[in-house]
């Protein structure tokens, strides 16, 4: 029986207040020389974090903490279309714009990357999916895999034709977590597995960047000054950091040696200068975090609010995982953002959104008996 709504859970909101702070603490060191060196203002990407990022999060984190994630459920089909639209518009002349040789952004008066937006879009669409069929139905072919492919699918070859692929394999893994959830057998996911290393095996292939990616992943040594140069500085970054580090603001490779400083290697400066020690108690607290919001997830009042919570905490642990994997040199640098700590407004605003779902879901665990 439902009465008023309850408190949001506060080891969530603890959580996500003390990630986002230290992020704004790490930012203004990391992208001070970048910043003095681009607009003669060495605080120019952290006003703009405060400005584009953190404030329009904040209100769009507390909106959708106080709005009823239930009636998201019905706008299921919106956000499907809604995010294919959004990633067919990055190839209209005019309103794409093309950042790194990568079509990835939009301008409609505002610059913002749709892939972000995409990611919480399509996983509000897998939810109510998801809900709306029986245990039975999700693990047949014809009623549950294959139309979840098909949605999937599409959304996917958007994404890789920009390329994005880091940005598709946070959204695939993060879909295949709802869906294993739901019940999927799991049979499937091992072929799944084998096709997608299929899939990134022809990627490297058919496109020269990737392959050359890959490549300096295996040998990062073979060409230090070339493709080899961001994961050898980012090496030297972390190597510098030691156990304890530099001190804060002592970093070295911000002074324009390591690429996206203030973005992708934020985490390279962060063990640069606080030391591996403070690095790994980040990651800690952002697992912590991750395993909150699975702990929602478990106590939400309905299947909808499961799989969303679900989505929402893979999204943010494989996000995280691709980021700093790729600065210690577990996998190829994949582009995507540290949650909470990058640079970067749209990936801020998303994640606040779907931390607003989540925290909206948890204010229900209470409601139901």
């Amino acid at each position: 029986m439902r009465g008023e709504r309850g408190k949001i859970d506060k080891r969530f909101l603890v959580l996500l207040i003390v990630i986002i702070a230290f992020g704004l603490l790490m930012l203004l060191s990391a992208s001070g020389p970048l910043g003095y060196q681009k607009f003669h203002d060495s605080a120019y990407f952290f006003k703009h974090q405060l400005l584009y990022g953190i404030l329009p999060g904040t209100v769009l984190f507390i909106f959708f903490s106080w709005l009823d994630y239930r009636k998201l459920e019905q706008l299921a089909p919106v956000a499907l279309i809604g995010s294919i639209i959004l990633l067919v518009m990055v190839y209209i002349p005019g309103i794409g714009m093309n950042y790194g040789g990568s079509g990835r952004w939009l301008n409609i008066g505002v610059s913002f990357q749709p892939s972000e937006f995409v990611k919480i879009g399509f996983l509000v669409y897998v939810a109510a999916w998801l809900a709306k069929r029986h245990e039975r139905e999700a693990q047949t072919l014809q009623e549950g895999l294959f139309p979840f492919l098909l949605s999937l699918g599409v959304v996917m070859i958007l994404l890789i034709m920009q390329p994005n692929t880091g940005s598709m394999a946070v959204i695939v893994g993060a879909s295949l977590a709802a869906y294993f959830i739901a019940g999927a057998p799991v049979t499937w996911f091992l072929g799944l597995g084998a096709a997608a290393v299929g899939l990134v095996a022809l990627l490297i292939k058919i496109t020269p960047y990737r392959a050359a990616r890959f490549l300096t992943f295996l040998h990062p040594e073979l060409d230090p000054q070339g493709i080899g140069y961001h994961i050898n500085q980012a090496y030297l970054a972390i190597g510098a950091g030691g156990i304890f580090g530099l001190g804060y603001g002592h970093s070295r490779q911000k002074y324009l040696y390591l690429p996206e400083v203030a973005g992708d290697s934020i985490f390279a400066v962060i063990a640069e200068e606080m030391g591996m020690l403070v690095a790994i108690l980040l990651l800690v607290a952002i697992g912590v975090l991750v395993q909150r919001v699975f702990v929602i997830a478990k106590n939400a009042p309905d299947a909808f609010g499961r799989f969303l919570a679900v989505g929402i905490g893979a999204w943010l642990g494989i996000q995280t995982f691709f980021n700093v994997a790729s600065m210690i040199g577990l996998m190829p640098i994949t582009g995507v953002t540290l949650p909470f700590v990058s640079y970067g407004s749209s990936a801020f605003v998303a994640m606040s959104i779907a931390c607003g779902i989540v925290a909206s879901i948890s204010r229900e665990k209470q409601l139901w008996r």
